[in-house]
């Protein structure tokens, strides 16, 4: 079997907020690169790419270029692909549009792998559990108002979901009072029993945070996030020693390399891997691995209809970034009950893009 074809399509899609349909910018659209693989056996594998900005354009010719090069190339050997494609980029890697690009890639060739092996993604890759919690997230974002997150937390509630996740690190000019009244509002629209994430995406000074988050110690967040600069492992370290709340981040690390500086840090306490930064799902395994020679748990960042079933394949996945970006993008994805996520069944990712949605957000 060998790699014979593929398709790659640029898309912009809306950036809507179904969960508690309380969007923060209505009628912001994301760019989407969308790959398809076709071997010569004919079966196809699905991968897709994204965080390319006002370069989305250039991140579809990358893609482009680095699939033409593995046309003839056995699908069933990642790391091989990996390794050339790594050598044919000259040394840009590892982070940047070359790791987007491999990423996308390499989503479609364990796509394919799982399908030539008639088994799901988190079978294939161990098959730890087949159901997997999972967390609102994109609905209580800090551009909304108080009352505005507040009705959105109950909202998510009454939906059925036992986790979500707000955000801190307000627009404008915020007072302390202004994070922790924002806080304590979520808390008192969800209750005691709610698990609730905070997220300040890398927005706060290591001394903000150990002051605020010692503030909102008695709203009982499971965690906060990217409490400062992603890449301040120390200053991450001194915030996790100063709080009694745990410490999530690793969404902007590219590759592999970072996230054993934060964990080796002791900077987190929950490894949060980006599936498209950390470059696909070979190296996503291998972050997952090393956190868990390290007693740590692993969580994911976006893309929850391919995320969830490497949280379900490992032992140390604890729960799934619920942020329902894609999903239009295809014709069915996993189920949500009750807070948990229902591993699907059939190969590899069990995705099917649909073929009028990236039609309809195509660009020209």
């Amino acid at each position: 079997m060998k790699i014979a074809r593929f398709t790659n399509d640029l898309l912009s899609i809306p950036e809507d907020e179904p969960l508690a349909n309380a969007p923060e910018r209505p009628g912001a659209m994301r760019p989407v690169v969308a790959l398809r693989i076709e071997t010569s056996d004919g079966i196809e594998g699905i991968g897709l790419t994204f965080y390319g900005g006002a370069l989305s354009r250039a991140l579809h010719e990358a893609v482009d270029a680095l699939t033409t090069l593995i046309i003839g190339d056995d699908p069933l050997r990642p790391e091989a692909i990996a390794a050339k494609l790594r050598a044919a980029a000259g040394g840009c890697e590892p982070g940047g549009i070359f790791t987007l690009a491999a990423a996308a890639i390499d989503l479609a060739l364990w796509d394919i792998k799982g399908k030539h092996a008639g088994l799901p993604i988190w079978k294939l890759l161990g098959g730890a559990r087949a159901t997997v919690p999972t967390y609102a997230s994109g609905a209580l974002r800090r551009g909304l108002t108080h009352d505005q997150a507040a009705t959105a937390a109950a909202r998510l509630k009454a939906s059925g979901f036992t986790e979500m996740k707000m955000q801190l690190a307000l627009p404008g000019n915020p007072t302390v009072t202004d994070e922790i009244t924002r806080a304590r509002a979520i808390r008192a629209a969800i209750g005691p029993d709610i698990r609730l994430m905070c997220d300040i995406n890398q927005r706060w000074r290591p001394e903000q945070a150990i002051d605020i988050g010692r503030r909102i110690e008695d709203v009982g967040l499971f965690w906060l996030e990217d409490v400062t600069a992603a890449d301040d492992f120390a200053g991450i370290a001194r915030i996790n020693d100063a709080l009694a709340t745990p410490i999530a981040g690793g969404e902007y690390l590219w590759g592999v390399t970072p996230h054993r500086h934060a964990i080796e840090a002791r900077a987190v306490d929950y490894v949060m891997i980006d599936l498209v930064r950390a470059g696909g799902v070979t190296p996503w395994l291998k972050i997952a691995g090393m956190a868990d020679a390290f007693n740590l748990p692993v969580v994911s960042h976006v893309i929850p209809e391919f995320h969830c079933q490497l949280i379900g394949a490992i032992p140390n996945g604890l729960t799934v970034e619920y942020m329902p970006w894609m999903l239009k993008l295809f014709t069915a994805t996993p189920s949500v009950a009750g807070g948990a996520i229902t591993l699907p069944e059939a190969a590899g990712w069990g995705l099917t893009f649909d073929q009028a949605a990236l039609e309809h957000f195509r660009l020209a």
